[in-house]
C-alpha cells in the first residue's frame, strides 16, 4: 500500500496530478481542493494517498490533508459512492463543511456536488452519521471543534472516552493534541498529550 507521496509537482489536468518522487512520476487522482493546495509546477509536495484497486484497474488517489482521505474512505463505503462521487464531494465541500453536513443531516448541502443527486446524498448522510458515531461538532475554547474523524485520532477519542472522560472532552483534547502533533501522529501519542490537556 502506499500511504504518502513526498516529491515534486510535474503536471496536472482537471483531476490529476503527476508527482514526481526520485525520477519516478506518480499519476494521482485529486479533488480540486487538494489541487488548488498542491503549488506551482516543480516545487515540493506531499500527498496523502488511497490505492484503489478493481479488476481491470489501479488508481492512486491523493489528498493534501490525511483528514481528507479519512473522510474519501468513509464516503467510499457508501453504496453508489465511486472515486469519482467521493472526490467530486470533497472537491465541493471542506471536510468541515462535510462533517457539519453529516451531524445535521443536511442532504441539500451534500447535494451541492457534482453528479450527487438528493437520494445518493440522503444516503450519505444517513450512512455516515451512524457510521462515524454522528460525527459531533464539539464547543472548545475557539469556538467550534470538529471531532476527529477515522484513523488515530477517532481510536484515541476511544481510548480516552473509556477512561472515563466525556465525548465532547475527549474530542476536544484529541483535536488539540493532533493541532500540536500534527496528522502522523501515533495513537499513543495523541493519548498521551491528549491525556494532559483533558486533565488540565
Amino acid at each position: 500500500m502506499i500511504a504518502k507521496l513526498a516529491g515534486r509537482l510535474d503536471e496536472t489536468g482537471t483531476d490529476w496530478a503527476v508527482i514526481d518522487v526520485g525520477g519516478v512520476g506518480y499519476l494521482v487522482h485529486c479533488s480540486a481542493r487538494t489541487l488548488s493546495a498542491l503549488g506551482e509546477k516543480g516545487e515540493a509536495c506531499t500527498l496523502y494517498t488511497d490505492l484503489q484497486v478493481s479488476e481491470n484497474d489501479m488508481r492512486l488517489i491523493g489528498f493534501a490533508k490525511g483528514a481528507e482521505r479519512d473522510w474519501f474512505r468513509l464516503l467510499h463505503g457508501v453504496q453508489g459512492v465511486g472515486s469519482k462521487v467521493a472526490l467530486a464531494i470533497l472537491s465541493a465541500l471542506s471536510t468541515e463543511e462535510l462533517q457539519q453536513a453529516c451531524a445535521k443531516g443536511d442532504a441539500a448541502m451534500v447535494a451541492r456536488a457534482n453528479g450527487v443527486g438528493p437520494k445518493l446524498a440522503g444516503r450519505i448522510v444517513n450512512e455516515l452519521k451512524e457510521r462515524a458515531g454522528g460525527m459531533p461538532v464539539v464547543a472548545g475554547a475557539g469556538g467550534l471543534v470538529a471531532a476527529p474523524v477515522g484513523g488515530n485520532s477517532a481510536d484515541a477519542v476511544s481510548a480516552l472516552e473509556n477512561l472515563g472522560f466525556k465525548p465532547a472532552i475527549a474530542a476536544r483534547a484529541v483535536a488539540e493534541a493532533q493541532g500540536e502533533l500534527g496528522e502522523d501522529a501515533s495513537e499513543s501519542a495523541l493519548i498521551r498529550m491528549a491525556l494532559k490537556k483533558a486533565a488540565g
